[in-house]
């Protein structure tokens, strides 16, 4: 329950605050007074758009708060904790600023949070209608979610199992018709991808093998340098073809350690050099045995063989840039690609087990909306002979509401059923559609006694009503006043109307006052007792708050709700 809504800057409104509190609370006052402002205030506190239109001129930002009371243990509270606010005592504080630069900011339970966050919290909190909630009222649409909102719980869950059921039929529906329909594509794709995992592995790379052929070509394409090399190493080393010509290195060696040997008995720092020379022998003599080794290895017949390595060069070379733009990068290709043709390979699997399990699905679907058909139609027959009997407490004794539930070919996300609500106007009369035969008024009554009817089977703590009387005058507006008493027995009602038949009912009366310096026009909230209130009322009778006349009818009026609470 809304117990106090405050309001600055917002329209017209300068500041006012609106006591509300329980039962019925009309809200009524001249025309351009800012009544509707009331409604947009709520509307910002429950999520809906920012509008920098809003901010009264020469300010700076608008700002409103609605103190709600609430369970401390309800879903509400839950909510508001899971963003991080909280609750002071049974009281939650909701509150939203609006710049003239069109920036917004929220605050739930005394901590900052998105404007969602709102929106999320509206839905348990308050149901606004106003006079475009009539109109849409004339949509299929609103229609099938008014019913569904009377069929409760039962409708729900069974909703909830058949849009799993479905979502997943569509999601498998979608990969079926996708495979079916690429299949020449992906079979093109298979065969040439076929081809190129043929190429590679008849290629048969290895990795570094590029690495390893250079180096070997290179080897080979200075085999002749090479040997020449080796044997003069070689023969420097220990000579081999003409050792009296020209001393090696093994004799050099050899000769100078036995020259420190024979003086070394004079001095003992000699022999350990001498050993060093005799180790230094044996090193250069094994380098010259790895050198002729070397050379019986190379290869006599190196320029056929560098042209079997350049060959496999170059076809290791002209497969990496085919495929990947490296050797790497193909043998990678070779498992991506097995993997992917591998797949490509398994369509015609695939498509059949996609056929039988969307098959399976669409049954599923099926079954569940036959389920929610016949829980529409069983709950249309009580919320059409429930409708009924609230438009006959509504000034329309001889009407009757119908709801309809026909089948569709298709099956949509809701069910395959086609919602229409129908007024019979009078006995005997054929029933017409609301969206081409209810007249303003009905649609006002009709609207109406769906809400309370529905509020029985999905109740909800506020309702705010934003001239739900339009159309209607007389003794039609008494019995919407005397009904919007009673829904205010179980839940709270805030009605914005211009109808002192309807306002005579209220349990509160607030009226927006406007006052103007003749440049700026700035309204306030003024709760209404005794002789105020009995002046509005004959304003809204007569147009004349002084009119004799106006004020005995008005408190005629108001006797007469007085009798009926």
């Amino acid at each position: 329950m809304i117990e106090e809504l405050v309001i600055r800057d917002l329209g017209v409104i300068a500041e006012a605050t609106l006591p509300l509190g329980p039962g019925f609370t009309a809200v009524t006052g001249e025309t351009g007074a800012g009544k509707t402002m009331v409604v947009t205030a709520l509307g910002l506190l429950l999520g809906q758009r920012a509008d920098p239109g809003l901010v009264r001129q020469g300010q700076s930002q608008s700002w409103v708060e609605g103190r709600w009371l609430i369970p401390a243990d309800g879903t509400v509270a839950t909510r508001v904790r899971d963003a991080g606010g909280d609750l002071d005592g049974p009281e939650l504080i909701l509150s939203r600023s609006v710049s003239a630069e069109g920036r917004s900011r929220a605050v739930v339970g005394g901590r900052s949070a998105p404007a969602g966050v709102l929106s999320d919290l509206g839905g348990d909190l308050v149901v606004v209608h106003g006079q475009s909630d009539q109109v849409r009222l004339r949509s299929a649409v609103a229609q099938a979610a008014a019913l569904d909102r009377f069929a409760g719980p039962t409708l729900a869950d069974t909703l909830d199992l058949f849009q799993r059921a479905y979502y997943r039929w569509q999601g498998l529906q979608s990969e079926l018709d996708r495979l079916v329909d690429e299949q020449d594509q992906r079979a093109r794709e298979a065969d040439t991808l076929r081809a190129a995992l043929d190429e590679i592995e008849l290629v048969a790379p290895q990795r570094g093998e590029d690495e390893s052929l250079s180096e070997r070509a290179e080897r080979l394409g200075n085999l002749e340098e090479l040997r020449i090399a080796a044997a003069q190493a070689r023969e420097l080393l220990s000579a081999e073809e003409n050792p009296d010509e020209m001393p090696d290195a093994v004799a050099l060696l050899e000769s100078a350690r036995r020259q420190l040997e024979r003086a070394g008995e004079h001095d003992p720092a000699l022999p350990p050099l001498a050993e060093a020379l005799a180790n230094a022998g044996f090193l250069v003599a094994d380098i010259a045995a790895q050198l002729s080794s070397y050379l019986a290895g190379l290869d006599a017949d190196g320029a056929r063989e560098l042209e079997v390595v350049q060959e496999r060069r170059s076809e290791l070379t002209g497969l990496a840039r085919k495929y990947a733009g490296g050797l790497d990068e193909a043998i990678d290709f070779l498992d991506t690609g097995s993997a992917r043709l591998l797949e490509l390979d398994s369509d015609s699997d695939r498509i059949d087990t996609l056929r039988t399990e969307t098959d399976a699905a669409r049954q599923s679907t099926d079954g569940l909306a036959d389920q929610l058909t016949g829980i529409r139609r069983a709950a249309a027959e009580a919320l059409g002979a429930a409708v009924t009997a609230e438009l006959a407490a509504l000034a329309m004794p001889n009407a009757s509401l119908l709801v309809e539930v026909d089948g569709r070919a298709e099956i949509t996300a809701t069910g395959r059923d086609l919602v229409k609500i129908l007024l019979r106007p009078h006995a005997g009369a054929e029933p017409r559609s609301l969206a081409r035969g209810a007249s303003g008024g009905e649609l006002s009554r009709v609207m109406l006694a769906i809400e309370v009817v529905i509020n029985q089977a999905d109740p909800v703590p506020t309702f705010v009503f934003d001239e739900v009387d339009a159309g209607v005058g007389g003794a039609a507006a008494i019995e919407i006043g005397r009904r919007l008493a009673r829904l205010a027995e179980t839940a709270q009602v805030i009605v914005v109307t211009h109808l002192a038949q309807v306002a005579a009912f209220a349990g509160n009366h607030l009226s927006v006052v406007k006052d103007s310096d003749g440049s700026v026009t700035a309204s306030s909230v003024r709760q209404l007792h005794g002789d105020e209130r009995a002046a509005e009322m004959a304003r809204l009778l007569s147009g004349l708050p002084d009119s004799a006349s106006g004020l005995e009818h008005a408190r005629e009026l108001m006797n007469l709700a007085r009798a009926n609470r």
